[in-house]
């Protein structure tokens, strides 16, 4: 029990079981870390070489589809593709400092800048920062909900939420510039919980630019270049992005928010607490998604979620070898390991979403089956 008598994540083990815990896991890491090498640096290169070449051949079959309705199709895919890499097994693996122990400053959280509207250095300390440290944490991880949502029935009910899923929506469209007002912390502006300091102004300068350069990239040079296929080249790029703001706005949403993934009040959370404390929040607040390797590629790897979370600095090429070993440990400890398909973990965030747009219990007062809490017992939980 905390101070404020409200049981943490801790309390179903007890303090020697999460020492325990916390010594295996740490066991997993360095075992991945002893290992790392040439096969590890091999594979991002691969991954940045594959994703350099579809955007050249996404735009060198653009250049012909004013003609051909079958090369705007393959230029377009080929765009999206090679802008989902950019954006998710790259971009965000990269700037959590994976590959920084490889020693190629090409290849390096600090100097690496991705396909996005948030510039990197921004991004870098609103998400390894505070959303890594603070995962699921109420009122201090700013990423549940992106800060607009209500994601828990903690979380006090407005009318404004009843139109959640519309904007729930809208966000996944225009995904990149949500991330920027999220690096921005607007949400914490809007509510009077920050300040508009000489940083803050410096930061919307950064996110301002960095939006106006990649706006002006898409939607103004690339369709110039293209002559008189301009007009498609322009509605390839924007349906490229679209597709993918959507596609990473739902591996967040299957990581982050399906139906019997954790969050914790902050009077929960110890002081002091330790590595295996952590552990134990970053798995009870994180959901994996199951398929077959290409998904995973295309997630960023993501789709091991709490492997990331316990282990955010490890090569991403590797969380797949070491799921089942995270597996094992966790439901060796009695506790829940979080996995299904995309498109169940789709439809749990979804309807997380709906049924937390209204007031606790409206369902259940009108006579609607629904699931239970997020913060519920994991092994009883729905998909246990």
């Amino acid at each position: 029990m905390t101070a404020a008598g409200i049981e943490g994540p801790s309390a179903r083990l007890g303090p020697d079981a999460v020492a325990t815990l916390g010594r295996e896991l740490d066991a997993i890491r360095q075992g991945v870390i002893d290992t790392r090498g040439a096969r590890d640096a091999a594979y991002i290169r691969r991954v940045i070489a594959i994703q350099r070449s579809l955007e050249l051949a996404g735009r060198v079959m653009l250049q012909a589809s004013s003609r051909r309705r079958t090369a705007w199709l393959a230029g377009t895919a080929a765009l999206t593709v090679a802008k989902v890499l950019d954006n998710m097994e790259i971009g965000h693996n990269v700037l959590h400092g994976q590959w920084d122990w490889m020693r190629d400053p090409r290849i390096h959280s600090s100097t690496w800048e991705w396909d996005y509207a948030t510039p990197a250095a921004l991004w870098k300390r609103s998400h390894n920062e505070g959303h890594h440290r603070f995962t699921n944490i109420l009122g201090m991880d700013n990423d549940l909900g992106y800060g607009i949502l209500r994601v828990d029935e903690a979380q006090p009910w407005q009318p404004r939420h009843v139109f959640q899923p519309v904007l729930n929506l809208l966000n996944a469209i225009v995904f990149e510039y949500g991330i920027a007002a999220y690096d921005l912390e607007l949400g914490r502006l809007r509510r009077g919980e920050a300040d508009k300091s000489s940083r803050f102004r410096e930061d919307l300068r950064l996110t301002l630019a960095k939006a106006r350069r990649q706006a002006s990239k898409d939607f103004v040079v690339f369709p110039l270049l293209s002559g008189r296929a301009w007009r498609q080249t322009l509605l390839a790029n924007v349906t490229a992005n679209v597709l993918r703001n959507v596609w990473s706005h739902s591996v967040i949403m299957c990581g982050h928010f399906p139906e019997g993934v954790e969050t914790f009040e902050q009077e929960s959370i110890r002081a002091d607490e330790s590595r295996g404390d952590w552990y134990l929040r970053q798995m009870l607040g994180s959901a994996d998604i199951t398929g077959p390797r290409l998904l995973h590629v295309l997630t960023g790897n993501l789709s091991h979620q709490i492997e990331h979370h316990l282990f955010p600095d490890l090569p991403s090429n590797r969380y797949g070898e070491i799921a089942p070993q995270v597996r094992s440990t966790v439901e060796r400890f009695g506790l829940r390991y979080h996995a299904r398909s995309m498109p169940r973990q789709v439809a749990s965030a979804w309807h997380k979403v709906l049924r937390l747009s209204l007031p606790n219990g409206w369902l259940a007062r009108h006579g609607v089956r629904r699931l239970r809490r997020s913060s519920s017992n994991p092994l009883t939980s729905p998909g246990a």
